[in-house]
Formats: structure tokens, C-alpha cells, sequence
């Protein structure tokens, strides 16, 4: 005997009630329990420190700095003499502020432009199998260890008129090619990228070697069996995949070159890097705070850069570094 068929009342209610089911079952649609006190405990033991340690050294210099910047305050006693925003108004007209950032926009793009394709290719180099790679390696990375003052120093010895350049280059004939390295302000700003380009260029080379790495051998080697030669497998494959390194490597550029301070101040001096065309925010922060004792104006200087650096991050991360963020993001409902 067949049982009898259901109506179509029962049939509409039970698939009512096998969706309510299905929709309370579902991950989207749980409900995430609360944070146990035992949770909360650990993770605040655990990220307690970082979190005290960044206020303590990041965040509380930073509102301390915005404070003195509106006194004109010489660096004792408790500041009284306040300016409010003129310290601001002050440096944000001055033309050698505004030159000094014109040499760090500089700095900035030359960097990248500079860097980025050199590092690149001796990193594809030296991803090859080749005699000798380690010991390359270790020699390109040595400038970037090497303490700037030692940098500096022997750089400014070396480009000293008269100095080693000088005599190597009389040496060989070309007298021609002697030039006022330090002095000339046409000339000082591209010594001054050379010098960064050998100090700094050995990161770069690293960082896009350890990139290279993390991309699978089975993508090159197919493409080699599709009839790819090396050069179309470096730009259809190596390069989109360095794509995140290259971003981060720019990044870290960027931010590095709007704070440059220790090579132009240890080579040029506190007087002639503005003279000489490689003045910087920073050196400008030094010369016009610290040593002119005026305390609370340097630290006006320094709430400048950090807002500036602080700007550039936050556009770089919102329009360049946004698809690498995201990719990297995980998390449920």
C-alpha cells in the first residue's frame, strides 16, 4: 500500500524548518562565543610588553615632541615661553626647509630609480648556479653593515678635494674628470646617491634574492619546456611573482630616504650640506633646533617629518600595498 502523500502545507513547513536548521548550522551564521577571562589574561600577558614598550618609546615621544614644538623652549627647565603654531608657520615657510625637502623628494625617486634596477639585476645573477655565488653575495652585502660613520668618513676622505678619487683619476690621465665632489652643489647631490646606492644597494639585492626563493622551480622549468627563453621567463614569471618583495623593498626606500640623516650629516657637516645642495629635513631639524638651542623648534621639525613620513605610509599602504594586505589578512565572520 503506498503511504499517503504529504500536503503541501507539511511539505512548505518542512523545508522551512530544514532552512532554519541549515542556516543555524552554518559558519557564517554562528555566533562567536565571548572571550573567556583566562583568554583575555593570556592575551594581554603576551602582548602586554610589545604594547607598553611601543607607547612608552613610539607614541608618548611623539605627543611630548608636539608639545615642546609650540614653546620656543632651549632644551632645560620646564618650557614657558609659548608660540603656540608659529614654530609651524615658521618652518613650513622657510626656504631652506622647503629646499631640504626638495633634496629628500629627490633622494626619495633617485633611489628607486637607482637601486631598484641594479639590485634587480644582480640578484637574477646571482639566483643562477655559478662559481663563487656565496662568496658575491657576502661582498655586495658588506657596505650595507658597515656603520655610517665609517661610511661617511671614508667616503668624505676619498672626495675630499685632493683626495684618493682626485689622485686616481690624475693618475690615469683623466684630469679632466676632477671635480669639486663636496662643494659643487650641481655635483653634491649625485655623490651623495652614489654613496647611498653602494651603502644601501646590498639590502635590496638580498631582500629580492630571498623572494626569488619562495618561487616554485616547477614554473621555470615549464615554461622552459613551452619554449620560453630566460629573459621571457624572467618577465612573465620572476617579476610578477617578486611583485609583493619589490613593493616592500620600495616601501622601506621611501620611508628610509624622508629620514636620511647620518651620511649627510657626518660628510657634509651641519653648515655645508645646505650650501652644497644635500641639505635634508632631518639635518635641517639638527642645525636649526640643537644647534642653534632652540629646542622646541627642533621639535617642531621632527612633528613635520613624522606627519610627512606618517602621510606617504598611509598612501603607499592605501594604493600600493593594499592587494598585498589584503591577501595576507584571514579571518572568519
Amino acid at each position: 500500500m503506498n503511504a499517503p502523500a504529504p500536503s503541501a502545507t507539511a511539505a512548505r513547513e518542512d523545508l522551512a524548518g530544514r532552512g532554519r536548521k541549515a542556516k543555524a548550522s552554518s559558519p557564517g551564521s554562528r555566533r562567536h562565543k565571548g572571550t573567556s577571562w583566562g583568554e583575555r589574561a593570556e592575551i594581554a600577558l603576551l602582548s602586554g610588553p610589545g604594547i607598553i614598550v611601543f607607547v612608552t618609546f613610539v607614541i608618548f615621544p611623539v605627543f611630548t615632541a608636539a608639545y615642546y614644538g609650540m614653546f620656543k623652549w632651549k632644551g632645560f627647565g620646564v618650557p614657558t615661553n609659548f608660540v603656540g603654531l608659529d614654530n609651524y608657520r615658521i618652518i613650513l615657510t622657510d626656504h631652506l626647509f622647503l629646499e631640504a625637502l626638495g633634496h629628500n623628494a629627490f633622494i626619495v625617486v633617485m633611489s628607486l630609480v637607482m637601486q631598484g634596477p641594479i639590485a634587480l639585476a644582480l640578484a637574477l645573477l646571482l639566483n643562477k648556479k655559478m662559481r663563487g655565488r656565496s662568496i658575491i653575495r657576502v661582498l655586495i652585502f658588506v657596505p650595507y653593515v658597515i656603520s655610517e660613520v665609517i661610511v661617511g668618513t671614508g667616503w668624505g676622505l676619498m672626495l675630499q678635494t685632493g683626495g684618493a678619487v682626485d689622485s686616481l683619476l690624475k693618475s690615469i690621465g683623466l684630469q679632466g674628470f676632477v671635480l669639486d665632489w663636496l662643494a659643487d652643489p650641481n655635483i653634491a647631490i649625485w655623490t651623495l646617491m652614489v654613496i647611498i646606492s653602494w651603502k644601501y644597494i646590498g639590502f635590496a639585492v638580498i631582500l629580492f634574492l630571498a623572494g626569488m626563493q619562495g618561487i616554485p622551480d616547477e614554473l621555470p622549468e615549464a615554461a622552459a619546456v613551452d619554449g620560453a627563453g630566460y629573459w621571457r621567463t624572467q618577465f612573465s614569471i620572476t617579476l610578477p611573482l617578486l611583485g609583493p618583495t619589490l613593493r616592500i623593498w620600495a616601501f622601506l626606500s621611501i620611508i628610509g630616504s624622508l629620514q636620511l640623516f647620518d651620511l649627510v650629516y657626518i660628510i657634509w657637516g651641519q653648515y655645508v650640506s645646505s650650501t652644497a645642495g644635500t641639505s635634508t629635513m632631518a639635518t635641517y631639524m639638527a642645525s636649526n633646533g640643537r644647534l642653534a638651542g632652540n629646542f622646541g623648534f627642533g621639535n617642531a621639525v621632527a612633528v613635520v617629518i613624522f606627519l610627512i613620513s606618517l602621510a606617504v605610509a598611509l598612501l603607499y599602504q592605501r594604493f600600493v600595498l593594499r592587494r598585498d594586505t589584503e591577501g595576507a589578512l584571514t579571518g572568519g565572520n
